[in-house]
């Protein structure tokens, strides 16, 4: 199976060209996408990549797009793009959240909140039951140090995150964390494998981001 993964979330985007089955998974290639430009560079990128690689989009099985958390517009410009070419070409999507990608990737097992600077002195909380590789979702939630704090302590979990402001917390509060790297899309693509393989997939009109804070347009708005 031939797959295209894009995160489009953020400053930390990227797009991965990916092929495996239920016993394998091999990652192609990689291409760093840089924030506040995706919309100039998603689709040609995904063009040059399927082209140096010697195929063609209608070579590829199915898509994996990380639905959120992240910047607004970034995540409506990747949505946007993988929902068309899966209409056009008919192809599956499986959709995953990034706080679950983030959970998979610390490579424990155990209870996990994953987190995400969510900006604003907050941060992206999901609670995870990591085991085989696999991440079950409890809740994702947007916390301020307080909450996030009386979460972890709670559920005695293992903090998995890449961002500065949650690594303090934990470490002041004297929470078990672990630092890792920002995931990319190729972590992205092996769990989207796993999801396109076991069935788990949406459909173009249906396929939404996970924002998880309201926009300031709604905020406002109700103000």
């Amino acid at each position: 199976m031939l797959l295209l993964a894009a995160d489009t979330s953020g400053k930390h985007g990227s797009i991965a060209l990916a092929r495996g089955d239920e016993r394998s998974f091999e990652v192609l290639e990689v291409v760093p996408l840089a924030g506040g430009t995706f919309s100039a560079q998603l689709v040609p990128q995904i063009a040059d990549l399927l082209s140096r690689h010697g195929f063609s989009k209608h070579n590829l099985d199915g898509f994996v797009v990380a639905s959120g958390p992240g910047s607004f517009t970034g995540l409506r410009v990747g949505l946007a793009a993988i929902k068309g070419l899966a209409e056009v070409l008919r192809k599956p999507i499986a959709a995953a959240s990034l706080l679950q990608v983030l959970a998979v990737a610390g490579d424990v097992e155990s209870s996990v909140v994953a987190a995400l600077d969510a900006g604003r002195n907050e941060v992206y909380a999901g609670e995870y039951e990591v085991a085989g590789g696999s991440a079950r979702l409890e809740r994702e939630s947007l916390l301020n140090e307080e909450e996030f704090v009386a979460l972890a302590r709670g559920k005695l979990a293992v903090v998995v995150t890449p961002d500065k402001l949650a690594l303090e917390w934990a470490q002041k509060h004297g929470l078990q964390a672990l630092a890792v790297e920002h995931p990319r899309s190729d972590v992205l693509a092996r769990l989207g494998l796993k999801k396109l393989l076991a069935g788990e997939t949406v459909a173009p009109a249906d396929l939404e981001a996970n924002y998880i804070r309201r926009s300031d347009a709604e905020i406002f708005a109700k103000q």
